[in-house]
Formats: structure tokens, sequence, C-alpha cells
């Protein structure tokens, strides 16, 4: 089939890259014959090493169900014509202005060409026997020419997403190790800076985000092994210099240390027994709220590598607030505080709310203590904040 158009209808001007783009479709393959799906899935997982979104993707997909068969064939015709209302359909109603826009990002990656007719519109020429003779439309033999460089990119991406996924677990199995483990030495009272430690892992804690570099968590979780290191070293000195009667449980007051979270506001809470931590709210506050658990789980995922099991139960949310708290710099003062004007159910929502946006907040003891004279008056739900994280797509 006789390919005859080199530039653009209308307006668009002929530029280096059009050029270049044009040379290229052009070239002789190294795969004649590729299933196209398989090779359309290789390109989904190299997305962003062409520059391509999910939307230019569902295009693409689109276009390739007008092709012919399950292959890419350099033997055969590889131009499609669909109208834009049928290309519409198959993209699942897709607006023309924006399917525009996303055929131009597949043009300007190299993974389809255009192939105009005089008056622009998309059609094929047939012969006598049937047969296809000239099309215009959007050729898909790019797509072949480049299918190598594809499959290999896609290689490359599934590594660097294992590498990725690897490291994230080792740092988020470190980072809850070495809470558990500060939390543990404070109760048998081996001498070190715990809560030093846990405001290290809560700095930790802010640099983590869904979309954290490889290279970034590497360097996180070398501080963690380090901060491992050294709290493994402060337990078994006490192991090796304690005795029965001295590894008895211990609480300590943490409104010292946690004064550099609220330094206006934890020296007035006097110190808290271990009765006063876990005294229950008044029936007033015992109302479970309005939000559901699965909801609140989905907008603060950060609390699950906390959890020793599947959060199902509101007791269980609350148990692992009461556990993040301290990284936090909220002082048992402040959480009781906030279960007696909230209720438990509502206090451990606004916590673990907090813990996902906690590189925001530069107080969040006093942060807390303020959310809890709101609740105090009648003034606060915790529906907007986990509302506010669902949007932004926490």
């Amino acid at each position: 089939m006789d390919l005859i158009s080199t530039t653009p209808f209308g307006p668009r001007p002929v530029t280096a890259t059009l050029m270049k783009r044009a040379a290229e479709a052009q070239a002789p393959v190294d795969v004649p014959h590729i299933d196209k799906w398989s090779l359309f899935r290789d390109l989904c997982t190299a997305r962003h090493a062409y520059g391509l979104t999910d939307r230019d993707l569902t295009v693409l997909n689109a276009l390739l169900s007008f092709l012919p068969g399950k292959a890419l064939s350099d033997n055969d015709s590889l131009i499609v014509f669909p109208s834009n209302k049928a290309l519409s359909d198959r993209a699942h109603g897709m607006a023309e202005s924006t399917l525009r826009r996303h055929l131009a990002a597949l043009t300007q990656s190299g993974i389809i060409q255009r192939h105009d007719s005089p008056n622009g519109k998309r059609y094929a020429a047939r012969g006598q026997g049937g047969d296809v003779v000239r099309a215009f439309g959007f050729d898909l033999r790019p797509m072949l020419v480049r299918a190598r460089d594809i499959t290999h990119a896609a290689s490359e991406a599934q590594a660097a997403a294992d590498r990725l996924r690897r490291v994230r677990e080792e740092v988020v199995i470190l980072k809850r190790d070495a809470l558990k483990l500060c939390i543990y030495g404070q109760e048998i009272g081996a001498p070190a800076p715990w809560d030093a430690y846990q405001r290290q892992l809560l700095d930790i804690h802010k640099q983590l985000r869904r979309k954290t570099p490889a290279d970034v968590l590497e360097d996180l979780c070398a501080v963690l092994r380090q901060l491992m290191t050294t709290i493994n070293g402060a337990l078994q000195t006490k192991e090796m210099d304690g005795t029965d009667s001295q590894n008895e449980r211990h609480h300590q007051n943490s409104n010292e240390d946690s004064s550099v979270f609220e330094p206006c506001l934890e020296k007035a809470g006097g110190e808290i027994s271990p009765d006063q931590e876990t005294t229950p709210p008044d029936d007033r506050a015992r109302q479970e709220p309005n939000l559901p658990l699965p909801l609140v789980l989905k907008a603060c995922p950060d609390i699950l590598p906390y959890a020793q099991d599947d959060i199902r139960h509101w007791h269980q949310l609350i148990a692992v607030a009461g556990f993040v708290r301290g990284m936090m710099g909220i002082s048992p003062d402040a959480w009781r505080q906030a279960q007696q004007a909230m209720g438990p159910e509502v206090a451990a929502i606004t916590v673990v709310a907090m813990l996902q946006r906690v590189a925001d907040i530069k107080s969040p003891g006093g942060y807390l203590r303020a959310l809890t004279r709101k609740a105090t008056d009648g003034a606060f739900s915790p529906g907007p904040m986990v509302m506010s994280l669902l949007n932004a797509g926490q």
C-alpha cells in the first residue's frame, strides 16, 4: 500500500520532530510480527519512559481495536481510520477535544504517525478486489518499529518497580520495629533517649510519600538500620545489667520531652498515671462516628503498617492510634482528654488523619489539644479531615 502523506493537514506546521518521527516510522523493523496486545501491555508498563498517561493509552487501546487480527505485522497495512465518533465510543465516550489532545501526545511520543488525506478526513480507498490500496488515518507501524525498545523499557520499569517495592517494605518494617522497641525500652526502663528516637522516627515518617523515589527510600533505610542497631544495643545493655525486679513494667512521664511538640500546653498537664491514660470517656462521648471504618482506612493508609492485624473494628483503630501517638509527640494527657471530649472512635480517627498529614503539622500535640477544645464546645467533626484526605488522593 502506498504512503504518500508526509505533512499534516491544516495549520499544523512541519517541524524537525515531525520529520524525525516520519523517518523513524519507515525504518526497518527488528520484530516483523508481534502480538499487539502484549506489546500494548508492555507499553503500559513503560509509559513513563515515553511520556504517556493512562488517558493516552486509553486512546491507543481504542486505535488498536480497529486493527483486524491480534498481531502487528510488517506485511499488513497498519493504518486505521476510525471516525471521531467511532473512536470516542471505543474510548469510553471521550470528548472530541480530549481525543485530539491525546492523539497529539501519542504522535509526539512516536508511538503513532498521522497520514492526513487532502481534506483531513480519515478513509481508505479500495481496489477491485476489496483490498485497501490507500488509507488515510493513524499509522501504527511506529509502534512495531519500536517494539524491541518498548519491551526493554517495560523490563526496566518492572525491575525498578520491584526494587521500589522491596525497599519501601523494608523501610516500613524497620520503622515499625524501631517504634515498638522504643516503647518496650521505655516500659522496662532501659537507659536511652527513647523520646529522641521517636522524634527521629517521626521525621522519617514525614519524608515518606506514595511516590518517594527509591534512592531516598534507600537513604532512609540506612538511617533506620543504624537506629535499630542503636536501639538493640541499648536493650541488650539493659538485659545484661538488669534484674528481675528492675524489669518490672515502668511508666515514664513523657511530658518533659513532648514539650518540644507542645511548648505551651504540656507543662500544665502534670504527670499522668497509667489509670488516667486509660480512663474511659463518659457515655456522651461513646457514640460511634458517622464515618465508615473502611472509608477512614482508605483515607489514612499510613496507619496500617503499625497494626498487628487487619483493622476490622473500631477498638483496633483506637489501640493502634494510641500506639502511634507517642511517636507523633502527643502526650498521654492530650490523648486522654481527646478521648473524653470526642469519644474514643473520633479521637482515633483524628489521630490517624493527623498522621497522614503529619509533615504539615508543626505541633501534633498542640493541634490535637486545639481540636479537643473545639470538640468540648461541640464544634468539631472528623468528617472534613477525612474527606479532604480522600479528595487529595491520599
